[in-house]
């Protein structure tokens, strides 16, 4: 596509919060942020949450999250009583951040769409020789070998 990837400072505070600052203007224009949620879940949300709390404070046009792995998609339905249903949650989360639009990869049901109030892309991966998504999470290649 010919684009590079925008310049961020991603660090982490001595007691493990994230920080994130973006190196260079997005006024204007339209992001695209690739997170997946994989292991571990919880720090790669925060981190998706808090780069696109970022681009929304520094006038991003439109922020589009590319997530290869949703995590929390399992946890889409209850099943028993006093249960959460954390995809709606992580769903609300990402929207309430500023993200415009989801595009998602394989996501655990089709349901999970239904529980973002912006677009979502719902998108299938495809093997390719072995290495479909190892390269984007190392979730994946754990979970293959």
């Amino acid at each position: 596509m010919g684009l590079e990837l925008g310049k961020t400072k991603i660090k982490r505070f001595a007691d493990g919060e994230i920080y994130v600052q973006l190196q260079e203007s997005v006024r204007g224009c339209d992001v695209f942020l690739v997170q997946p949620t994989c292991p571990p879940a919880n720090e790669n949300l925060m981190e998706l949450l808090i780069m696109i709390d970022a681009c929304r404070r520094a006038s991003a046009k439109n922020i589009t999250a590319l997530i290869p792995y949703f995590g929390y998609a399992r946890a889409d339905r209850k099943t028993q009583g006093r249960e959460s249903i954390a995809a709606k949650l992580v769903a609300n989360l990402i929207t309430e951040a500023g993200a415009n639009r989801v595009l998602a990869c394989d996501l655990h049901s089709g349901q999970s769409m239904g529980y973002f109030d912006i677009p979502v892309d719902h998108v299938y991966g495809q093997p390719i020789g072995g290495l479909s998504c190892a390269l984007s999470c190392p979730f994946f290649s754990q979970v293959s070998k």
